[in-house]
């Protein structure tokens, strides 16, 4: 079992509260996007997760163990886990094939079954044409796939992304979110992804948390974050949004400046503010013919 949970964890680095009563649980085999704007501490958390920075107070359990905690500390390279970041961090004086293979070598693996692993992994991440070639001759899109290899090596439980793809250029972007989502599942492992970039999160994920100044404003599956926002945050920030004026009475909501209105709940009265995504959104003339698609 690869779960993650976080319980109650702060934050700190000098006066600057980075994390504030951080509580979350990551479910095994689920993909999980922290999604925030930058600074938001969403890559603090990570790190967390990683063993890299500690908590100041709350603990971390992984697969039902705890890593971090009142005098508990489990040293990064004894969690189980897998890493790839955004700046790629391949060795540039190792070959493809020894990057990968770099973490079974440090397990002393023997020679063959390295060599069996390693081609398997570079045939899945669809770079088993480059072994022998050094990071400085390839892309950067291929540059994150040995990365990205080199964390699945080891078979880690749980793999912890950061940012991986803000590196690379839009059509690259978009192909990379694909293939990292068909390999989580083929290995059925849990991810922790982080990103600032909502069309990211909303097309990966099982599970989102939307952070804001240390703190998680709203979480839930992509399709309700984005049709059920609990906060002007949350709404604002994923996806466009048009805000109309209306007036809420007896259970329904008139549009101010015009006569049409919709039910609402009894409990809402006085001045609103209705947000509308722009995919809800239809262009009728005023006899009411269909002009267009939704925008």
């Amino acid at each position: 079992m690869a779960s993650v949970k976080i319980e109650h964890v702060t934050k700190s680095f000098g006066d600057n509260i980075i994390l504030k009563d951080f509580s979350a649980e990551f479910e095994d085999g689920q993909f999980a996007t922290l999604l925030g704007p930058s600074g938001c501490g969403k890559t603090t958390m990570l790190r967390m997760i990683a063993g890299f920075e500690k908590p100041d107070e709350g603990e971390i359990s992984i697969g039902g163990r705890k890593v971090n905690g009142k005098d508990v500390f489990v040293p990064p390279e004894n969690r189980g886990l897998g890493m790839v970041f955004q700046s790629y961090a391949v060795w540039p004086h190792m070959t493809v094939f020894d990057n990968v293979a770099y973490p079974l070598k440090l397990k002393k693996m023997p020679k063959e079954e390295i060599r069996q692993r390693v081609m398997e992994i570079l045939e899945i991440v669809h770079m088993d044409q480059y072994e022998k070639r050094r990071p400085s001759e390839l892309s950067g899109g291929q540059q994150q796939r040995i990365a990205l290899g080199r964390a699945l090596a080891a078979q880690p439980g749980v793999m912890l992304l950061d940012e991986p793809l803000s590196n690379l250029d839009a059509r690259l972007r978009e192909d990379m979110r694909f293939e990292i989502k068909d390999i989580q599942q083929r290995f059925r492992m849990t991810v922790v992804y982080v990103t600032h970039d909502q069309s990211e999160a909303m097309t990966m994920s099982d599970i989102i948390y939307v952070i804001n100044n240390g703190e998680i404003e709203q979480s839930g599956r992509p399709v309700d974050i984005y049709r059920k926002p609990r906060e002007g945050f949350v709404r604002d920030f994923i996806g466009g949004v048009d805000l109309l004026s209306g007036e809420a009475e007896g259970g329904r909501i008139r549009l101010k400046g015009t006569d049409q209105g919709f039910i609402c709940d009894e409990n809402i009265h006085g001045s609103v503010e209705v947000a509308i995504r722009p995919d809800d959104i239809y262009i009728i003339s005023p006899e009411g013919r269909f002009l267009s698609s939704k925008q």
